[in-house]
């Protein structure tokens, strides 16, 4: 979204400005800290998501303050590049109300995305309600297409009056030439630099994003499609047999493979079907589905198979990513020399940790005891 359009690439290159002024060196990043007490100035990440929107959340909420401190450091600074270069982002960037206004308009995209990225991630996020959560957030994009321009126009022009910047875009000089006769001047519109602004700017980015979020998690569509009847014991009780029969087969259909099958529709068909009465709504939750399923799994082994297969289908690459993280950090310089299955055994216990603390050491310990005393009782 943000590299699709150059008035965004712009803004996310001014903010990176601000903070590499500052952080390059102690004196300079005591000047802001004199100035800013809440949240400090985050760099730009290609990997991370939320240091996005905690870099914009920074200026979002602290740009008077932060115009002050670049104002202070051109005053008393040294180094005539430096005093240039925060003389220019405090007068030319920190003082448009177009950065402003951009500004404001990123926080709130970025804010909702990075909620519903962190939610995403977690261990435990089944894609039940990932589907809803996408949902979710594809209606936010599409209300705040409709409505959140002009709601970020009055921030933005509050925080203008604010910091003393005329709420005001910058006129462009049109140039006028003659027209020819066969020319219709007068059915030409001419776009006034609000105007502009909304389409070229907001509407671009949001779109982006719409149409990123439709795009990128086609997939959970398809998912729905295939296992959506399973998603709620509600749902699998609102369907009347034939329509229940037809997404048993449906299922056995897309879990086939040449002439294996992992369930038999019919037979899924009869398990959900006595299924239903069984189960009471306190155990409405996939999870809990599938633990009551587990200790019958005898008696209902399609609905146990297509249950287990819903729920390791991935939602994100986020476990994927978190193994890669742990592997650097157990496998540095220094522990050049490690065999694989010492790594293996080390990469599973800090990926598994919470598993770990639950452990009772002493039996372990005893145990290998057991095994490896070199002391032999001959006298017995």
């Amino acid at each position: 979204m943000a590299n699709s359009c150059d008035k965004a690439s712009e803004l996310f290159a001014v903010i990176q400005r601000i903070y590499s002024i500052f952080a390059s060196s102690p004196q300079r990043w005591k000047i802001l800290q004199d100035n800013i007490s809440n949240l400090t100035l985050k760099s730009l990440s290609q990997t991370r998501w939320e240091s996005r929107v905690e870099s914009v959340k920074a200026i979002r909420f602290q740009a008077p303050q932060l115009r002050k401190a670049l104002l202070q450091l051109s005053k008393n600074c040294g180094d005539h590049k430096i005093k240039s270069e925060a003389k220019c982002l405090a007068t030319y960037e920190l003082s448009n109300y177009e950065f402003l206004l951009g500004m404001i308009i990123w926080y709130d995209v970025l804010f909702a995305i990075n909620i519903v990225s962190k939610s995403l991630q977690s261990y435990d996020m089944c894609i039940d309600d990932t589907i809803d959560q996408l949902n979710g957030l594809l209606c936010f994009f599409q209300e705040y297409r409709e409505n959140g321009f002009e709601k970020a126009l009055d921030c933005a022009k509050d925080l203008a009056l604010e910091m003393n910047v005329k709420p005001k875009f910058h006129e462009k000089r049109i140039i006028k030439r003659n027209s020819r006769y066969d020319e219709n001047v007068a059915n030409e519109t001419i776009k006034t630099p609000i105007q502009l602004f909304k389409t070229d700017y907001f509407l671009y980015v949001v779109d982006k994003a719409i149409t990123s979020l439709k795009s990128r998690f086609e997939q959970f569509n398809e998912f729905k499609n295939i296992f959506g009847f399973l998603f709620s014991m509600e749902k699998l009780k609102s369907f009347d047999e034939n329509t229940l029969k037809k997404h048993c087969l449906n299922l056995e259909k897309s879990l086939k493979h040449d002439d294996s099958l992992d369930i038999d529709g019919l037979d899924l068909f009869h398990e959900l079907k006595l299924l239903r009465h069984i189960l009471h709504l306190e155990r409405d939750t996939i999870i809990n589905i599938l633990n009551y399923i587990k200790k019958f799994s005898f008696f209902f082994p399609n609905a146990y198979v297509a249950y287990r297969i819903m729920l390791t289908i991935p939602v994100t690459v986020a476990s994927a990513e978190r193994s890669f993280s742990k592997l650097k950090l157990l496998k540095n310089y220094l522990r050049s020399t490690m065999s694989q299955e010492r790594l293996n055994g080390l990469a599973i216990l800090s990926i598994e940790k919470q598993l770990v603390k639950e452990i009772d050491y002493e039996i372990f310990i005893k145990e290998f005891a057991s095994k490896n005393a070199r002391k032999v009782n001959f006298m017995s």
